[in-house]
């Protein structure tokens, strides 16, 4: 019993994994029902990849212990829709430190470019903008994180993929989190074989439960998302929720 307990616990962690798509900051609300016309992820040129992950941040952003436990029963504020999270390299071109501020102007101002909306945290690196990049549709490689035995295995996954160290844990704590909080809800939607969005573009229940439950913590903590940074996922979403990012500022593309 203990065995089939736990695959059947790892197969919902897998369910979770695929299901995790996260609000841009500053939009915590559940989405309104719309119609859309669904664009396919655009792929990343494999030479800004490697540029990307060549690049070394200055004092990242780190996590300690676990955020959803750290911030009960408190729901942590929302940045201010206007800040950003701003990016300037070193004289060598390979260094660079992040930083959050009021706005794109005061970025700009102290020489920063914005790398993605909202504040700088646990995935704001150019090495998990890279994976944003590399994988937008996380589905398949997420789950089959997921589907590892124990929390260890679990992390050392999301790590395979790319991630930094502190962006692996808060995915990792999320993960978890939503197991906590929408088991019930996540293992019906998957018996159902329910898509991740209705036909009026509403996100269906597994989803939601994880919006409401796991995403604002997961903004808070992690910073950068997908539709903060600019990036379609293979989620269909309203074209004014896709930040309106290019990510042309970092050295040597030309090359």
């Amino acid at each position: 019993m203990k065995i089939v307990a736990a695959a059947m616990t790892a197969v919902v962690l897998g369910v979770f994994a695929a299901q995790a798509i996260r609000l841009p900051a500053g939009a915590g609300e559940p989405e309104q029902p719309q119609p859309m016309t669904p664009q396919p992820p655009a792929l990343a040129p494999e030479h800004l990849l490697a540029v990307l992950r060549s690049k070394i941040a200055i004092r990242p952003p780190t996590l300690h212990g676990d955020p959803y436990l750290a911030a009960q029963p408190k729901t942590p504020p929302r940045p201010a829709p206007a800040m950003v999270c701003g990016v300037r390299f070193k004289s060598d071109q390979v260094h660079y430190e992040l930083s959050t501020f009021a706005s794109t102007a005061a970025a700009r101002t102290a020489g920063f470019a914005v790398t993605h909306f909202g504040v700088c945290g646990t995935c704001s690196t150019l090495q998990d903008l890279a994976v944003y990049l590399e994988k937008p549709d996380l589905t398949a490689p997420v789950r089959h994180c997921g589907l590892k035995w124990d929390a260890y295995a679990r992390l050392s996954c999301l790590k395979a993929l790319g991630f930094s160290t502190p962006c692996a844990q808060t995915w990792l704590s999320d993960l978890e989190n939503t197991r906590r909080q929408c088991l019930s809800v996540c293992v019906w939607s998957w018996i159902e074989g329910e898509p991740p969005t209705r036909k009026d573009g509403s996100l269906n229940a597994c989803l939601q439960c994880d919006e409401d439950r796991s995403g604002p913590v997961f903004k808070a903590t992690a910073g950068r998302t997908r539709r903060n940074s600019g990036i379609r996922s293979s989620i269909p979403r309203p074209e004014d929720e896709i930040a309106p990012l290019v990510h042309d500022y970092i050295p040597d593309l030309a090359r």
